[in-house]
């Protein structure tokens, strides 16, 4: 489902190369929810924002759903991208001139969804903010764009679920409401979950943790499962 073979990514810094991911191989099967846990400035986020074909490794490739996104252009990305990979971002980026509903739908609209406003509809109420479709973002508290965060990504069904710091900007108990959502949704909907998280608790929750450190995978292991959380197993 998701493969990275030897994949490298450098940037320049000072008139200098730094090298921010060495030589990461890892692969997620289908349906396995992971956990990407490592110290800050270990290439957790760079390693997912590469995943979902948002950069470019300086070397390697990646595959998606049996595609080689690296060899792939800009637009084609997009329209994998579109059809296969629901990304979550920590500062939720949603669209500030459009509402609720209508950040719900873009995704739908983008894939010719001719249902796109009801299947908007039917994913806010899903996430609890049926009441809160035509609010926008500014209007919503932090656990609610994020809420609605959640319904976008999961707009048009796709295989595969990347979340980077989902409950960064939560407090503990909004964060915990959300990453519930996200398991549940993940349950109903089969999707591969990957998750970025510096939570220990939550990382622990899932059924596999890689560890980052320095750019380079420093342990890949299938989480204990007395060490999973009894609310969050499937």
């Amino acid at each position: 489902m998701i493969a990275t073979q030897h994949v490298t990514m450098q940037l320049a810094a000072g008139g200098q190369r730094v090298t921010i991911l060495d030589d990461v191989t890892i692969d997620i099967p289908e349906k396995q929810t992971v956990a990407i846990i490592g110290p800050s400035g270990s290439g957790k986020s760079t390693l997912l924002g590469l995943i979902a074909g948002l950069d470019r490794p300086t070397s390697g490739t990646i595959w998606l759903n049996g595609v080689e996104i690296t060899a792939l252009t800009e637009q084609a990305m997009a329209r994998l991208r579109l059809a296969n990979v629901g990304y979550i971002f920590q500062s939720f980026h949603l669209i500030p001139t459009l509402t609720a509903l209508e950040n719900v739908s873009i995704p739908l609209e983008l894939a010719g969804d001719s249902l796109a406003s009801k299947r908007a509809e039917e994913l806010l109420h899903a996430v609890g903010l049926g009441h809160r479709m035509s609010h926008y973002p500014v209007q919503l508290s932090g656990g609610e764009q994020q809420r609605v965060a959640v319904a976008r990504a999961f707009a048009c069904r796709p295989p595969i679920l990347l979340a980077d710091e989902p409950t960064g900007n939560l407090d503990s108990s909004t964060g915990q409401q959300v990453i519930e959502l996200i398991m549940a949704l993940h349950r109903d909907a089969g999707t591969s979950l990957v998750l970025v998280t510096h939570d220990q608790h939550l990382a622990a929750s899932m059924e596999r943790v890689i560890t980052l450190r320095d750019g380079r995978v420093a342990s890949d292991r299938l989480a204990s499962l007395h060490q999973r959380m009894p609310d969050l197993e499937p």
